[in-house]
């Protein structure tokens, strides 16, 4: 099968090794991965802003980019959800579009849902000795509805203990353009998520999303805590070395 990385804006430009680390998991499972290079951003920021007109040029290059693949993969719930669930209504007025936005919906998995949901696999044999919590981002928990996946995977990592977020459910104030229109409320939010964190005594913040875990680990650094924060498919790959090394 034709399994294709759409890597998003944010993970390309600034957390490459999160599609680095996708790619070596997959690898594993002797899945190649290709890489259209022609991707550009799905158009989210466009679309939320109401500039649905640009939007629509960048779901046009993503349209392309993954014509001919089986499955496409994204390290981020955000960007799933934009094309799951906004794609159809961007080209609702374009039957040719439309059709091919809808083929696009079905075959594009965040990451987790494509490791446990497709493959079936929960236990990599990844080896964490390390105190976590886990932040439920609003995309994939609300658009995608991700819930299971990230615990069965977590669950079966060795050594890891897994505390719970208090007020997981609740937005971390980044929502992209929103953390610049409205940057008081943004920062209020991200301090509060960060005070919950801070509350686990965790050694390890992990998530589905760069943009999510970007904004409160900023916050957490600011504010001088020593909390790692990490994508779930880091701490994965990470574990899955460590494991490798003590066979």
């Amino acid at each position: 099968m034709k399994v294709s990385l759409f890597i998003t804006c944010l993970s390309d430009l600034v957390y490459p090794r999160v599609g680095q680390a996708m790619v070596r998991l997959l690898a594993r499972y002797g899945i190649q991965v290709h890489f259209p290079e022609v991707q550009t951003c799905c158009g989210q920021p466009a679309f939320n802003s109401g500039y649905w007109d640009d939007a629509r040029k960048s779901a046009r290059t993503l349209l392309e980019a993954f014509d001919d693949s089986d499955f496409v993969l994204s390290p981020s719930g955000s960007c799933t959800g934009m094309v799951q669930h906004y794609y159809p209504k961007l080209f609702q007025d374009d039957p040719e579009m439309l059709a091919k936005a809808e083929a696009l919906r079905e075959k594009t998995y965040e990451f987790t849902q494509f490791l446990v949901g497709v493959l079936g696999v929960t236990d990599l044999g990844a080896v964490f000795p390390h105190r976590v919590t886990y932040h439920p981002s609003c995309h994939g928990t609300r658009l995608l509805g991700i819930k299971d996946e990230p615990a069965s995977l977590l669950e079966h990592v060795r050594g890891l203990e897994l505390v719970p977020l208090p007020h997981a459910e609740d937005c971390c104030g980044f929502g992209g353009t929103f953390a610049v229109k409205m940057s008081d409320i943004s920062g209020a939010m991200v301090a509060e998520k960060s005070d919950h964190v801070l509350e686990t005594e965790a050694e390890v913040l992990v998530g589905l999303d760069m943009g999510c875990l970007m904004n409160i680990s900023g916050n957490l650094l600011y504010r001088g805590r020593p909390v790692k924060v990490m994508h779930l498919v880091e701490l994965l790959e990470e574990g899955v070395r460590r494991a490798d090394e003590h066979v």
